[in-house]
C-alpha cells in the first residue's frame, strides 16, 4: 500500500512538460478588415446582335474575337425576296399615284360642269336640278381625290417597310466592339417571325469591366460604393487585380436557404489580361489603418468569462496541491480496513517528505 501511494504521488506530482511559445515581434503597418467572396468577370456593356428579318444567310463577315466599328457590316442574308417585295410596293405607289392623277382630272370637269350649270341656272336656262347633279357629282370627285392621295400615302409606307427589309438583310454592328459570341453560319436560316434571335454578342469595351460578386446577408450591410476591392484569378493566381464597388443591388437571391446579394466591383483592364468569363476570388476592404503597430490574431486570443477574464490551469503544479488528492484516490480503490490504516500511515509519510 506505501508503494501504492508513494507510485501515485511520484505520478501525480511528476514534472509536466515545459510548454512552447511562440513569439512574434510588434511591427508597425497596415491593417485590413476584408470581407471575402468570389464572382464572374463581365464586359461592362454587352450587346446582343440579331437580324429583324427571316431569312438565309448568305455570308458571316467577322468571327471570334474580332474588333468591329459601329455600323460596319457583320452578315448578310439573301436578300432577292425583299427586293421583289420592294419591287412590287414601288409599282402599286406608282399605280397609286396615277390613281391621283385621274381623281383630280375628274375633280376639274366636274368643277367646271358644276360652274357652267350654275351660269345656265342664274339665267334660267335650265332647271335647277341640273345644277344640283352637278355639284354633287363635283364633291363625288373631291372625296376620289382625298382617298386617292391616302392610297398614295399607304404605298408609300408600304415602300419605306420594303426598303428597311432589304437594308436589314445586311446586319451591322451598333456599336465599337469585340465580338464575343458569333452563333450564325452561311447557310442557316433565320427565323425572326416571333422574336429576334440573338447571332452575335458584342462587348463595347474590354478595358473597362466588372465583376459580379455574391455577398452573404450579415456581410452586405458592411459594403458600400467606393469600397477597394482586391482580388486575384486562376489566369495570373501570383498577381493581384484591384477595383472598386459600383453598386450593392438590392435584389436578392435565395440558394438552399441562403441569402446573398449582387455587389458589383468596377475593374480598370486596361493591358486587357482580364477576360468576360474568368472567376475572380476578390477580398472587399471594409475597414483600413495604416501605418499602425500590430500584432498577430492568435497573441489576443482569450476566453472571457463575465467580462472578466478567465482563469486557466497551469501545467507543473507543485507537489504540494497533488498530495492533497490521494485520499480521494484512494477512497475509489475500497480498501479494506487494514489496506486503509496502511495507507493512511503513508500518506503521512508522504505529507512529512513534502513538507521537508
Amino acid at each position: 500500500m506505501a508503494a501504492l501511494v508513494l507510485g501515485g504521488w511520484w505520478w501525480l506530482g511528476r514534472e509536466a512538460p515545459q510548454a512552447g511559445y511562440r513569439t512574434a515581434a510588434v511591427e508597425r503597418g497596415d491593417v485590413r478588415v476584408v470581407i471575402s467572396a468570389t464572382g464572374t468577370l463581365r464586359a461592362t456593356t454587352t450587346v446582343d446582335v440579331g437580324s429583324q428579318v427571316s431569312g438565309q444567310v448568305l455570308d458571316v463577315l467577322v468571327d471570334f474575337n474580332d474588333r468591329v466599328a459601329r455600323g460596319q457590316p457583320i452578315a448578310r442574308l439573301d436578300p432577292a425576296p425583299f427586293q421583289t417585295r420592294l419591287q412590287q410596293a414601288e409599282a402599286d405607289l406608282a399605280s397609286a399615284r396615277a390613281s391621283v392623277n385621274e381623281a383630280r382630272a375628274t375633280l376639274r370637269n366636274a368643277e367646271a360642269d358644276y360652274a357652267r350649270k350654275s351660269d345656265l341656272v342664274a339665267r334660267q336656262l335650265i332647271a335647277r336640278s341640273e345644277a344640283d347633279l352637278a355639284l354633287a357629282a363635283r364633291d363625288q370627285a373631291r372625296a376620289r381625290v382625298v382617298s386617292a392621295e391616302a392610297a398614295v400615302l399607304q404605298r408609300q409606307a408600304a415602300v419605306d417597310n420594303a426598303r428597311l427589309d432589304v437594308e436589314y438583310t445586311e446586319i451591322r454592328s451598333p456599336v465599337d466592339g469585340v465580338v464575343l459570341l458569333r452563333d450564325i453560319e452561311p447557310g442557316q436560316t433565320v427565323a425572326a417571325s416571333f422574336q429576334t434571335p440573338v447571332l452575335f454578342q458584342i462587348a463595347e469595351d474590354l478595358a473597362q469591366m466588372q465583376i459580379d460578386l455574391s455577398v452573404d446577408e450579415a456581410d452586405v450591410g458592411q459594403i458600400h460604393e467606393g469600397l477597394g476591392v482586391s482580388f486575384t484569378v486562376d489566369a495570373f493566381p501570383d498577381r493581384q487585380f484591384t477595383g472598386e464597388v459600383k453598386q450593392v443591388r438590392l435584389a436578392a437571391t435565395a440558394i438552399s436557404n441562403v441569402i446573398s446579394y449582387p455587389v458589383v466591383v468596377q475593374v480598370q483592364n486596361a493591358d486587357l489580361s482580364l477576360l468576360p468569363g474568368m472567376t475572380a476570388s476578390a477580398e472587399i476592404v471594409v475597414s483600413r489603418r495604416d501605418g499602425v503597430l500590430r500584432v498577430p490574431n492568435a497573441a489576443l486570443r482569450y476566453s472571457p468569462q463575465d467580462g472578466e477574464a478567465a482563469a486557466t490551469p497551469a501545467a507543473g503544479a507543485g507537489r504540494g496541491g497533488l498530495v492533497n488528492d490521494l485520499p480521494a484516490l484512494a477512497a475509489e480503490l475500497s480498501l479494506t480496513p487494514a489496506q486503509q490504516a496502511a495507507f493512511d500511515r503513508a500518506l503521512a509519510e508522504v505529507r512529512k517528505r513534502a513538507a521537508a
